[in-house]
């Protein structure tokens, strides 16, 4: 289960990234160059969109990586994430896979209650 849960949080933290660049790009290119009707219009909230663009990559990143020596801490990072991006990107084509795979993720650290190493988090 450890293993599973730094296979998906190291996943979801590189698509998360992905996301992340395309839309703070995007909200950059809207505020340099203006909106346009029905084609390229400024999100609700610029702030929300361009922090959780890098921070929930790098909390899945983060709770990958430390999924198999820590794994009730990644597992709490990897739900972040998955709770981030849902918040600032809501559930769409594009986010599907980082959102699901950070959230699975996190959902297999936490049930690694029963580590095969004798430091267990329960």
């Amino acid at each position: 289960m450890r293993n599973a849960a730094l296979v998906l949080g190291i996943t979801a933290g590189l698509f998360g990234m992905l996301v992340g660049f395309f839309s703070y790009g995007y909200t950059a290119a809207v505020e340099q160059f203006g909106e346009i009707e029905g084609v390229a219009e400024q999100v609700a909230n610029v702030q929300t969109v361009r922090v959780m663009g890098v921070l929930a990559p790098l909390l899945a990143l983060a709770g990958g990586a430390m999924a198999r020596a820590r794994a009730l801490w990644g597992g709490i990072l990897l739900l972040l994430s998955a709770a981030g991006m849902y918040h600032a990107f809501g559930f769409g084509v594009f986010t599907v896979f980082p959102i699901a795979f950070a959230g699975v993720g996190g959902l297999l650290a936490v049930a690694a209650g029963k580590p095969d190493e004798p430091k267990a988090h329960f």
